[in-house]
């Protein structure tokens, strides 16, 4: 398989920039628009690869920094790398660990060759360069490695931002040399740089010239306004490739998977499927449901009467999940997590069917007001 070939347009909607297309890796073909369950520790909270396979789910995020602190990329390598490690043979992707500036920002300092942090479980220091980062990903074996970058929180000065995207572009750079030889990965960069648009932009042309397999969007949903990351996504998406995945992380609402798809998004991941499943929060068509609350305590009823997954299938009624979230039994975080997963597994079908249709735009502007549909800040 040729790394440059990898990903193909079938469809593009008529009335916006949506598109559906099929992302070829070395463990299978996923189909785009995609939702990743995300599996920072090499799974997918509460679940195993079969319900994840029977959700509909075609890959996987995994995080290198989290695998190398524990149980360490050489041990899953001697083990036949990630794949046979969690025993999951669909394609697998992996972030570097630039995320970690943001949520273990106590325990990291950046420098301009690195990122030093303290191991958030026992101290030891680790130093994360650009080719460290590629070396633990070649040694962990996904089928799409991610740079390492640097992500700001908000709010920010320009000077920062322009400091962090001359970092997140140099170690692009690095990175891509050091990942040339590698035949079977694919190679994502990270679009960096704020707020700031003009910024935003910068970034993504200077990436487009290195000729990435693939391009995400970074450091987005982290306290910004929702209409400043919106407008992001829309500009800069008219600069990245047409040929080319492009991919919005850590944003998970279907009301930002859906506007963002109409951008020309390709690619998501978000923990909120499971998190909420955790916290006794269900999504629906009508909106989500709060398995807590009273009514649900004598209803025998299924989560959803239409859904296919497994847990609705079995026919787990509300009032036996509202017992099990109640009693901290783990078997309710499992069964909820399968309908979520499975419910955000629906939604990206249902959006790839709508633009091969021609119908998307018309479909997304029709339920604008349903709460399934609604932008959260």
């Amino acid at each position: 398989m040729s790394k440059r070939l990898h990903f193909k347009i079938i469809a593009n909607d008529p009335l916006s920039k949506a598109r559906t297309g099929s992302l070829e890796t070395s463990s299978g073909i996923v189909p785009t628009p995609a939702f990743m369950a995300v599996g920072t520790q090499a799974t997918v909270k509460t679940l195993d690869a079969r319900d994840i396979q029977e959700s509909g789910c075609d890959i996987i995020l995994a995080n290198a920094y989290h695998l190398s602190v524990r149980p360490g990329e050489k041990l899953i390598h001697e083990q036949g790398g990630l794949h046979q490690f969690m025993k999951w043979d669909g394609p697998i992707l992996t972030d570097s660990g630039g995320y970690q500036l943001f949520s273990l920002s106590s325990l990291a300092k950046v420098f301009d060759d690195g990122i030093r942090f303290r191991n958030h479980l026992d101290g030891d220091e680790i130093f994360l360069t650009p080719e460290k980062v590629i070396e633990i990903q070649k040694l962990l074996a996904p089928d799409i490695a991610m740079v390492i970058d640097e992500p700001l929180s908000f709010p920010h000065t320009r000077m920062n931002a322009e400091i962090a995207l001359s970092r997140t572009l140099r170690w692009a750079e690095i990175s891509l040399e050091e990942h040339k030889n590698v035949s079977q990965q694919l190679l994502f960069s990270i679009v960096q740089g704020g707020s700031f648009l003009d910024l935003r932009c910068k970034a993504a042309e200077e990436l487009v010239k290195l000729s990435f397999d693939g391009y995400a969007l970074g450091g987005l949903s982290l306290g910004e306004p929702k209409t400043k990351t919106l407008e992001i996504i829309d500009s800069v998406t008219e600069i990245l490739p047409k040929d080319k995945p492009r991919y919005v992380m850590g944003m998970g609402t279907p009301g930002d998977i859906i506007r963002c798809v109409s951008f020309g998004v390709d690619m998501f991941d978000c923990v909120i499927p499971t998190r909420h499943a955790r916290r006794g929060n269900l999504f629906t068509w009508k909106g989500r449901m709060s398995i807590k609350r009273s009514e649900f305590i004598n209803d025998d009823q299924p989560i959803d009467l239409e859904c296919g997954c497994q847990t609705c299938k079995h026919s787990y009624s509300r009032s036996y999940l509202r017992h099990l979230f109640q009693s901290k039994e783990p078997l309710g975080q499992r069964l909820m997590s399968i309908h979520n997963l499975y419910f955000y597994q629906e939604l990206m079908k249902n959006i790839r069917e709508k633009i091969q249709e021609g119908n998307f735009n018309r479909w997304l502007q029709e339920n604008l007001q349903e709460e399934i549909f609604l932008i959260e800040n």
